[in-house]
């Protein structure tokens, strides 16, 4: 049985490889793997490992919810450490993501700390996102941090179901993506 725990440095290839997998196997070109990887993953494994946890499956993470918990302090590394490498590809990939993150701006006052979560399918439907949720918001709670967001695509239905019954708030919707908060 799968259990929520800290993440731990040994866990950084297989967050990685969840990223690329959570909705089936990766079949992106490995350029654009990539760029997912820097523009969605290893700030927070690299920077905020302490706002990471996995859900660990025998010692191997087969789920993870990552978390920035401050926008301005993740914002300021993001762009100088993060969006610069991003600049080895086509310039359309810049441009993306150094736009990725504008819903999260619009709501950091109100929602300073935002997620990423994903879980291989496997694993899917068997209450693992809620426990990694809930293993976060207690740990950002004992840090005094009072809400959280994300955004999630428009398309991906389950994903917004899966906040909503959550009980986060819809906080937009944009085109492409969604964004949900929820205070703390």
């Amino acid at each position: 049985m799968a259990t929520v725990r800290k993440y731990e440095s040994k866990d950084y290839e297989n967050v990685q490889f969840v990223c690329l997998n959570s909705e089936g196997p990766a079949t992106d070109p490995l350029e654009t793997q990539e760029f997912v990887l820097i523009t969605f993953c290893k700030y927070y494994l690299e920077k905020e490992p302490e706002n990471c946890f996995v859900l660990d499956d025998d010692g191997k993470a087969v789920g993870y919810v990552i978390c920035a918990e401050n926008y301005d302090k993740f914002k300021e590394v993001f762009d100088a450490e993060y969006l610069t490498q991003t600049l080895k590809f086509p310039p359309h990939r810049y441009e993306w993501a150094s736009t990725a993150y504008l819903l999260q701006e619009k709501y950091k006052d109100s929602y300073p700390a935002h997620l990423h979560i994903d879980v291989l399918p496997e694993y899917h439907r068997k209450g693992y996102g809620g426990k990694l949720i809930n293993a976060l918001f207690e740990h950002l709670r004992s840090k005094g941090i009072n809400g959280v967001m994300l955004t999630v695509g428009a398309g991906n239905s389950t994903g917004i179901g899966f906040y909503k019954k959550y009980g986060f708030e819809l906080l937009e919707q944009w085109e492409d993506d969604v964004a949900f908060g929820m205070k703390l």
